[in-house]
């Protein structure tokens, strides 16, 4: 599997992970339980979403049109 998404928290990732499943992409987050070491740990880039190699550009697509959006809302 190959990262298409470095979140800030588990749930940022959550919801990146129900948006590539809604499009039919297999996902698994990474890392999302690692946030309770963060006196250890460092505390940026450690959740990523993951998906197949073969869903990669089509991923990437979907989250660029949510980035697009939020961007959108936000204004």
């Amino acid at each position: 599997m190959i990262s298409v998404y470095e979140a800030s928290s588990g749930l940022e990732a959550h919801m990146v992970a129900n948006l590539l499943e809604q499009a039919g992409i297999v996902v698994h987050i990474d890392g999302e339980y690692l946030q309770g070491g963060m006196g250890i740990l460092p505390a940026m880039d450690m959740v990523r979403v993951l998906v197949n190699e073969e869903d990669m550009d089509r991923a990437r697509k979907v989250i660029d049109d949510w980035d697009k959006m939020q961007a959108q809302s936000g204004e």
